[in-house]
């Protein structure tokens, strides 16, 4: 018994990084007003510090995965979670956008992007036959808890203390992990510092960067010229970094990454399927929040609860899909998953109006996570399940990168999607409204758009004998807006069911 005491170690401090990185995924999206207000700051800029995140952690995965062969596994995860650390302290001091930014995005996500590889293959490392298979369990459950529990955790702390406290309390979880961190075991380097495909690295991280902020911009249009740009150059740049994949190999150097995977069907189908699910996903918990707080006027730990019941369903029904697969196959609980969730999609937009209350959106939410649960159920196992076992790790780093990019883009695109709608409804019901006589569209858009982006805080310039009318006018734009916006959720996870018709009918699960 005494040598089997601590048999769970690796997969506990495995389970404390994990949860740490993904309740930040989530936390915060429910202080979006406290931010606004505090950092002095905009929507627009908030919502592009949260698409960052995940962006970051999705741009430097592979390298992430390729700097375990050169340091080692756990040399890897105690660098990438000192990284992580210096990120956290400095969200946590923050007295501006810019301090959240390098603080939370940019180095909590490198961080991260380092801790999550390797994460998987110390956890694979240490466990052989049904205790690798719990072992993983563990990790996934608590993965998924987290998420459950990140927008309670941010709204308790935004509320009654301080969002500054999210961030500060991960430091208590970073410094258990560094006084047990002799129970990780560490992997014999298989390649030098000169081995590293610096060129690739670069290619991968500037392409992704470029994809992003090219959707992020077209919520201002006077930045609309730049987004085909940033685009089109950031598609571009991918296509040559896996050219200049193929040429290394051809070389017989040593590749980022080996792409060769991306040329199997179920792999590619399952990587596509998992950005389809998170694209959804996250634009679902950035724009909830959103219209809570500025139609609804209710606050960070009221708008908490009001994701729980969609948090814990995705969690109860993620692990009964798991249950399930063994006897209806993964490519019918996708189908299903996908089914699903769209139709909660399409019932929560038919539930936003003037007068709507938490309790309304309830159903169309719970619906939502029980189609979500089983889509999160399946992609991860169907996905790395597609390839030979010497792949595993750089299949891993290739559908946590996809994983984090579907994240890092819904909460750009169907933000982007939310905020144009507002912006364009209020413009157009003001103008067509009695209140076109008092204010031009210049006043317009630097008055009431403003006070949008500033989460209704602010004060809203316009004459006083006007300001109900203009009031109900952006509460019902801000309503309409997110009823066009889930149904083009609905749209794309209908897309994705269409996806898992070339899926074989029966798939491998391991």
């Amino acid at each position: 018994m005494a040598e089997n005491q601590y048999k769970w170690g690796v997969v506990i401090i495995a389970c404390m990084a994990m949860f740490i990185i993904v309740l930040d995924s989530s936390a915060m999206n429910v202080a979006i007003t406290t931010l606004v207000v505090e950092l002095n700051t905009t929507l627009s800029t908030i919502q592009t510090i949260i698409a960052l995140y995940a962006l970051i952690i999705a741009s430097f995965m592979l390298f992430g995965s390729k700097l375990q062969d050169i340091l080692g596994r756990k040399r890897t995860f105690l660098v990438g979670l000192i990284i992580y650390a210096s990120g956290t302290i400095i969200a946590t001091l923050s007295i501006n956008a810019g301090m959240l930014l390098i603080g939370w995005a940019v180095l909590e996500g490198i961080g991260a992007a380092l801790i999550l590889p390797a994460t998987t293959t110390l956890v694979g490392a240490s466990y052989e036959g049904n205790d690798r298979v719990t072992a993983f369990g563990i990790w996934g459950g608590i993965a998924a808890m987290g998420a459950a529990m990140g927008p309670i955790v941010g709204g308790f702390f935004t509320t009654y203390l301080t969002w500054r406290l999210v961030f500060a309390s991960e430091l208590i979880f970073v410094i258990i992990i560094f006084l047990f961190r002799n129970y990780l075991t560490e992997s014999e380097p298989s390649l030098k510092w000169k081995d590293l495909d610096i060129v690739g690295a670069l290619l991968s991280v500037v392409s992704l960067i470029l994809l992003v902020m090219g959707i992020l911009l077209l919520t201002k249009p006077q930045n609309w010229a730049y987004v085909p740009l940033l685009i089109v150059s950031g598609i571009f740049l991918f296509l040559i970094f896996l050219l200049w994949q193929r040429r290394r190999i051809n070389k017989g150097l040593e590749p980022l990454s080996d792409i060769s995977i991306l040329k199997n069907r179920i792999f590619g189908l399952g990587n596509i399927n998992s950005v389809i699910s998170q694209i959804p996903l996250a634009g679902f918990l950035f724009i909830i929040p959103v219209f809570l707080q500025q139609v609804t006027k209710v606050n960070a730990f009221t708008t908490g609860l009001a994701l729980l019941p969609a948090s814990i369903t995705i969690l109860l029904f993620s692990l009964l899909g798991a249950r399930l697969s063994s006897s209806f196959g993964s490519r019918y609980i996708l189908m299903i998953g996908f089914v699903v969730s769209a139709a909660g999609s399409l019932i929560m937009g038919t539930s936003f109006n003037l007068y709507t209350q938490i309790i309304d959106i309830i159903p169309g939410t719970v619906i939502f996570g029980i189609g979500i649960g089983f889509l999160l159920s399946q992609l991860t196992n169907l996905t790395i399940s597609a390839v030979r076992n010497d792949q595993e790790t750089g299949a891993a780093g290739y559908f946590n990168a996809f994983k984090n990019l579907g994240y890092s883009i819904g909460t750009a695109l169907i933000g982007v999607l939310l905020l144009l709608g507002i912006f364009g409804g209020i413009t157009t019901s003001i103008e067509s409204s009695s209140l076109s006589g008092n204010m031009t569209k210049e006043q317009i858009d630097s008055s009431v758009v403003f006070y949008v982006e500033k989460m209704q805080t602010g004060t809203l310039n316009v004459p006083p004998n006007t300001l109900p009318e203009v009031t109900q006018i952006l509460d019902s734009t801000i309503s309409s807006a997110m009823k066009q916006t889930f149904n083009i959720l609905a749209l794309i996870l209908l897309l994705g069911f269409v996806t898992t018709i070339f899926l074989p009918s029966r798939i491998k699960n391991s």
